[in-house]
Order: C-alpha cells, then structure tokens, then sequence
C-alpha cells in the first residue's frame, strides 16, 4: 500500500509521565519519551528505520508525518 503521509496519535500517559506515541500507518512504531519535543525526534528517527524495514511505499520523495498529541487536564470547579 502506497502512503501520502504518516499519522502518529500520541497520548500522555499520566502515570508514567511519558508521551507515548504509536501509528497504524507503520508497523512496530512504539515510542515514548518525557516531552513532546524529545517524543517527535524520537519518532522522526523510528520512521526513518521503520521506512526501509516494512517496506513503506510512497511517489513522494518526502513522506509528511503528522504528529497529533492529546493530553488530558482537569481544573477545580470554584463552586465544588
């Protein structure tokens, strides 16, 4: 299957306190790291290994790789 470009969902995972990222778009990507600018370089370097291993097709000479990072946060509710 030819790709357009990578999505990569990363989470923060409280209890750890890690960024955890992870992607259907390439097997194997498993990556985790304390800020979400250390996780992007880790995952940028993953990719480009992970690229020739599974043997990741694309027309395009660069592949974009979309990181999408969720954290959840909660605030006290001044009447409560």
């Amino acid at each position: 299957m030819k790709h357009s470009s990578i999505i990569v969902r990363a989470q923060w995972d409280e209890e750890a306190r890690v960024w955890v990222a992870s992607s259907s778009d390439i097997g194997g990507l498993s990556v985790e790291a304390d800020t979400i600018e250390n996780l992007n370089q880790k995952v940028l370097a993953a990719i480009a290994d992970l690229i020739e291993l599974n043997g990741f097709e694309s027309d395009l000479s660069e592949v974009p790789v979309h990181l999408l990072a969720e954290q959840l946060s909660r605030i006290p509710v001044p009447s409560h």
